[in-house]
């Protein structure tokens, strides 16, 4: 009894599910899609200008920390004189002491004992004052002068070291607003590919329709023909553009391979500098420095800062050995091969790395 009781309900819920209908979602419509690509563009626009907000702001990060880091250079200059000028004022002062003190095998006090007048005696006794006064301070003068630069300097490093604190959380927002930008392209490109998809197969479904409709016409004697409007989808491209890659700032370059092969050499010759903000030569350079100096060797002038060298000279989409690679924030003197000469950052020293090492490059031209 149980058993039969078991079957039936078995074979009350067998029909039951063969009566249950799976839903199936409907394919979005091409209105649907372009209004999905429409939303992603707008995206992709407000990303890309954020991007290049932010490409403006590691611009100016950047001459900030090259004009801070001159002035430490400079304090460092200052405070490597004034220790030597305390150095030489310390030395002067032991002579002096000692010429007083010690002539011969006679001392002082028998220099001193030995004054034929009051007078005499006065007047050694007070050049023996003075002298110590003097001493005493010009000393303490240039030991305050000292410290003055050297807490100068320490404020002047604190500074910067909050600067490249910035600077690292600028870089982070960039690395993360290009790979927001680099996913709703590549949606953007997806929905295109889906629209033009949609479009065809909305055309297609139409124009069956169109032709069914003209036959039930045909064949109810009615001459009534169908307009039916093909809708047509527009395929979806990358809206982005790379930052300051498609810009060209009117330069015409001289095509003097010559001049590229000195602005390499030149780069060669700074490989193994340590990096130092500001720095232009052999004791430490930066990397806009490095492009500065370098491209100096064959007699081309430009500025002391990333964001303007990867704005002047001429774009090029096929770089040359001495074209400049640049990025937001950065720049190097590109070799051949994808490689490229660069001074990379803090605690490191100019070297050859390859072009993809610091991200997705442009080129410049001023040769």
């Amino acid at each position: 009894m149980n058993i039969k009781k078991f079957g039936r309900r078995l074979l009350a819920a067998s029909v039951i599910s063969t009566m249950i209908v799976t839903p199936v979602m409907a394919a979005p419509t091409v209105s649907e899609i372009e209004a999905d690509k429409k939303a992603a563009e707008s995206e992709a626009d407000s990303l890309q200008k954020q991007l290049t907000d932010l490409i403006g702001k590691i611009n100016q990060l950047e001459e900030d920390l090259i004009a801070k880091g001159q002035e430490i250079i400079t304090a460092e200059d200052d405070l490597a004189e004034a220790e030597e000028t305390e150095r030489k004022q310390y030395a002067d002062m032991k002579l002096r002491i000692q010429f007083m003190y010690e002539s011969g095998d006679t001392s002082m006090l028998e220099v001193l004992l030995t004054c034929q007048d009051f007078t005499e005696l006065m007047n050694k006794a007070e050049y023996v004052q003075n002298v110590h006064t003097y001493d005493r301070e010009k000393l303490q003068e240039y030991v305050e002068t000292k410290q003055m630069i050297a807490d100068l300097k320490t404020t002047l490093e604190e500074e910067q070291k909050n600067m490249k604190s910035i600077q690292s959380e600028y870089e982070e927002q960039e690395n993360n607003l290009n790979t927001m930008l680099t996913e709703k392209q590549a949606e953007i490109a997806n929905l295109g590919e889906q629209l033009q998809a949609a479009a065809e197969a909305a055309a297609k479904a139409r124009a069956e329709e169109l032709k069914k409709q003209q036959a039930v016409d045909h064949n109810s004697g009615n001459g009534n023909n169908g307009n039916g409007n093909n809708a047509n989808g527009n395929n979806g491209g990358n809206t982005g553009s790379g930052s300051g890659g498609g810009q060209d700032s009117g330069y015409v370059s001289s095509g003097d391979t010559s001049a590229a092969q000195r602005i390499v050499s030149a780069a060669r010759s700074m490989i193994g500098t340590p990096y130092k903000y500001g720095g232009t030569g052999s004791g430490g350079i930066d990397c806009s420095g490095l492009v500065m100096y370098a491209h100096s060797a064959a007699g081309v002038s430009m500025s002391h800062s990333s964001g303007a060298q990867g704005g002047g000279g001429m774009a090029v989409s096929s770089p040359l050995p001495g074209d400049v690679v640049c990025y937001p924030g950065h720049v190097g003197i590109y070799i051949g091969g994808g490689q490229m000469i660069h001074a990379p950052e803090e605690g490191k020293n100019v070297q050859i790395a390859s072009v993809y090492s610091c991200g997705t490059p442009w080129y410049r031209r001023y040769w």
